[in-house]
């Protein structure tokens, strides 16, 4: 398996690119700008895109979603409260199968309410907007939700494997990737609080 994160755009967005070496196929998480760098990676690597995975649908996830799909004939792939355009929706708990890698779905509003994780278990997860690396995304967006996001935060991310490797949706943080252990030490998003407390902590309390 191979994992290659690619900076690209102005708001330090990461798109990667996924791919089981052993059967070439591959998929492309969040293709925004700068596609030519994600072509230049498939040619080089004989690898095809068989999927284009969206973490959630705000526009500087999937701007680029229409031209890597009609290059590469890859389906968007989307949860099913993306009201963009996409050809396979998915859920809470699905599981995507690129090869023979296996990405579980986790569902994790807050940030917006089509946000998703996508953990390859033992090894990694990709958190777009829910988690950073030392942040969770903004929940003051039309479609946010701070109360969903402890949910999602408390309940389902935090909950992960400790030894994942975190690859967050934007290089916000002092490096472009963690583990869940480390963040859940550090990070002060999931610092041990109830709904309340963290309601006002993102700052909405009465």
């Amino acid at each position: 398996m191979k994992v290659l994160q690619i900076p690209v755009g102005q708001m330090a967005n990461f798109t990667y690119v996924i791919a089981d070496e052993e059967t070439g196929e591959a998929a492309i998480i969040d293709p925004s700008w700068d596609l030519e760098k994600v072509f230049d990676v498939l040619r080089k690597s004989g690898w095809t895109a068989k999927y284009v995975i969206n973490t959630h649908s705000h526009f500087d996830h999937v701007l680029g979603n229409e031209q890597v799909a009609k290059i590469t004939g890859a389906k968007i792939l989307q949860h099913k409260a993306s009201v963009l355009e996409h050809d396979i929706e998915v859920e809470d708990g699905d599981t995507i199968k690129i090869g023979t890698i296996s990405l579980r779905v986790l569902h994790t509003p807050g940030h917006s309410k089509d946000s998703i994780c996508l953990v390859l278990d033992g090894q990694l997860v990709f958190t777009g907007d829910t988690l950073f690396v030392g942040n969770c995304g903004r929940t003051d967006l039309p479609g946010s939700d701070a109360a969903e996001m402890y949910d999602s935060l408390y309940s389902k991310v935090a909950k992960l494997n400790e030894n994942l490797i975190l690859y967050p949706g934007h290089d916000y943080g002092q490096k472009p990737t963690s583990t869940v252990g480390h963040e859940k030490k550090f990070n002060q998003v999931l610092a041990p609080r109830t709904k309340q407390e963290f309601l006002e902590f993102m700052g909405y309390g009465d």
